[in-house]
């Protein structure tokens, strides 16, 4: 018998052996269907149109069921304004309503291809299931139609009376739409996001409200997720370097409109400190225009160039704090010979491009002036104090994680960082060497203290400053690389100087036995078990496939955001994993006027369904039917009393 304790609190939920009974066919019942359609996604980098329209399309699964359904009986214009529809029932409802193309009879027919879509992708679920998804006001009609038995006469003139009912009644709009999204909650059952939902792009904001209203998802931290999570603990080299990066993305709308970050104390400093200087090594890249907070490129170069400076100030005081990071030759402002303009990098002098550094002294290169202390306590508060923002890294907390098992998939953004021998490389705290999982347990266990742990405390204060090495150190998990070249890439002209060595991990993992080494080192092994990874672009104008290993690994960045997509050739991937077969989404670059779902590709087919029972749900699941077993021989054997009414 397992624990009494336990069985009383289940004999709450399930006070009779009727209950018990039916729930544990039930759970057996759920057991026995195909599993639910899995999509990971990487690297949304806060392009919230094209990530939306993704969600909302599937990444064209949608589309495809529509042509699975219709494609021999309505023409393919209708198969694509149907799946429109879908998308986005209201804009599309309030254009035809616009143009008087909504009438009863589209609306009748429409409604009858929704109800056929959604029988399509609602076969997988127990009826249960899929009446919880439906809203309440239309779930007994719903249920209705979606279980209509046309071999009977009486019923198809019922499901017609309905459905004439629902138009005469003057809620055929308000149906179509709870019907559109019933489809795109069905089709999704749950979303992976392998990190960097931050940077570049123009609204991550808009991508996190969207997440926290999506019915399952997991996030992967990024390393770009990391530095504004970083942020949100004070970490005052995290603040400079998101401010940085939306500056020079020409992002401000995501400062001040998303999050409502006060940029005037900013943009005074630098207006004033770099008043006669053109900045030009800092005109931002615009990727796309402000809708809020449209800002003058040259004030923009001017603020860009004053929070670079102050960064790499306190950059270099974290690096000072903690030798282990060993991080020295990194600090380069103490490396500038002011009078010949030059700096020593690894033994050599490269001329400055920029060299007007006037809050820089030169015997003391790291000290902030106060104006700069006093903008850095303004900043601060912005982001310690930011309502929207912490509900936003709450919920990376808690729905976020260094890694995850799933299903015999191995998930996780950057890399596991490697010797050049193909053995784990490790991070040494004090006389501990964490390597492998070990190593990504450490940091996720950093990562909760520097959020959590009570404020003042030492460990509180090393972690926070370790979110800062997560973004850039060398054998950060998240950032994958020997140096990250940011002062290189503002102040030398010698290309050689900007690059950045990878983690030997990238060259090592394209090997099936690497892939296999990894696998193993975190508990998946066996047929079917992938690796699931992002952060790098996948070059796919140069021939490069995100399918790697043999298959066991998928690298499924391959540009979403703009900034990689004159590189990538296209805007991303979606990896999709259902009962039957893995498959690739290749999305095109988002455009709205355009029709642009994406190209959907098999890579990989079961060799047999894959039902709930085979998944980590099915696991979960059957825990749970020995629990209720065990119930139901408590109640028969008189241990516990059924409270029967």
């Amino acid at each position: 018998m397992r624990d009494l304790a336990y069985l009383k609190l289940l004999a709450k939920e399930y006070p009779t052996i009727k209950a018990a009974s039916s729930e544990i066919i039930n759970l057996t019942a759920i057991r026995g269907l195909p599993k639910g359609t899995e999509y990971f996604f990487s690297d949304l980098h806060g392009e919230y149109e094209a990530f939306l329209h993704l969600l909302k399309s599937a990444s064209g699964v949608i589309r495809e069921k529509i042509t699975e359904t219709f494609s021999h009986i309505i023409p393919e214009k209708e198969e694509v304004e149907l799946a429109n529809l879908i998308y986005d029932p209201e804009r599309i409802l309030n254009q035809m309503e616009l143009n008087e193309l909504a009438n009863d009879e589209w609306k009748r027919v429409t409604i009858y291809r929704l109800v056929q879509i959604c029988k399509v992708v609602s076969s997988k679920y127990t009826r249960s299931k899929v009446r919880k998804k439906m809203p309440l006001e239309f779930a007994y009609v719903i249920d209705e139609l979606l279980h209509v038995d046309y071999n009977d006469e009486n019923k198809r003139v019922y499901y017609s009376e309905i459905i004439r009912s629902i138009i005469d009644i003057r809620i055929g709009d308000k149906f179509i739409i709870a019907l559109c999204e019933l489809i795109k909650n069905l089709t999704v059952d749950s979303l992976h996001i392998i990190g960097d939902i931050f940077d570049r792009g123009p609204r991550a904001d808009i991508i996190m409200n969207e997440l926290l209203q999506f019915h399952d998802v997991d996030i992967q931290w990024g390393n770009h997720d990391i530095s504004w999570m970083g942020a949100a603990t004070g970490n005052q080299a995290c603040i400079c370097n998101v401010l940085r990066m939306a500056i020079r993305y020409n992002s401000f709308d995501v400062l001040e409109e998303g999050y409502g970050i006060n940029l005037r104390p900013l943009s005074m400093f630098a207006a004033s400190v770099y008043q006669d200087d053109p900045c030009e090594r800092f005109i931002p890249q615009i990727l796309d225009e402000n809708i809020y907070d449209a800002v003058d490129p040259g004030l923009a170069a001017k603020m860009h160039k004053a929070i670079a400076v102050i960064q790499f100030k306190v950059e270099g005081q974290i690096i000072k704090r903690h030798p282990e990071y060993q991080m020295n030759d990194r600090i380069l402002l103490n490396s500038i010979d002011f009078k010949q303009g030059v700096v020593k990098i690894e033994g050599k002098e490269y001329s400055l491009l920029d060299s007007f550094l006037p809050t820089v002294d030169k015997e003391n290169p790291l000290c902030l002036t106060k104006e700069e202390e006093d903008l850095l306590h303004t900043l601060n508060l912005s982001f310690l104090h930011n309502d929207l923002l912490h509900k936003h890294v709450r919920f990376l907390y808690s729905h976020g994680s260094m890694y995850k098992c799933c299903n015999s998939n191995l998930l996780y953004h950057g890399c596991i960082p490697m010797r050049e021998d193909g053995s784990f490389d490790d991070i040494t705290v004090g006389d501990e060497a964490y390597v492998g999982r070990a190593l990504m347990d450490y940091v996720d266990g950093m990562v909760q203290n520097a959020y959590f742990l009570p404020e003042h405390t030492k460990e509180k204060k090393n972690a926070i400053d370790f979110m800062w090495y997560l973004w850039c150190g060398a054998k950060s998990p998240l950032y994958g690389k020997g140096k990250m070249t940011t002062f290189e890439h503002y102040f030398i002209q010698d290309q050689e100087t900007k690059k950045e060595p990878m983690n030997p991990y990238y060259r090592l993992s394209v090997q099936e036995e690497c892939c296999e080494k990894i696998l193993k080192e975190f508990g998946i092994c066996g047929e079917g078990s992938h690796i699931i990874n992002g952060h790098v672009p996948v070059k796919i104008k140069e021939g490069e496939s995100p399918v790697k290993a043999g298959g066991k690994l998928f690298l499924i960045d391959g540009g979403l955001s703009k900034a990689y997509q004159s590189k990538t050739g296209i805007a991303g991937y979606t990896l999709i994993s259902n009962s039957n077969h893995l498959a690739l989404a290749e999305h095109k670059p988002f455009d709205p006027q355009k029709e642009s779902t994406p190209k959907v590709s098999v890579v990989e087919n079961r060799k047999r369904r894959i039902m709930v029972a085979d998944t980590d749900k099915g696991e979960e699941l059957l825990e749970q039917i020995e629990d209720l077993k065990e119930l139901v021989l408590a109640y028969r054997e008189g241990i516990l009393k059924e409270k029967v009414e």
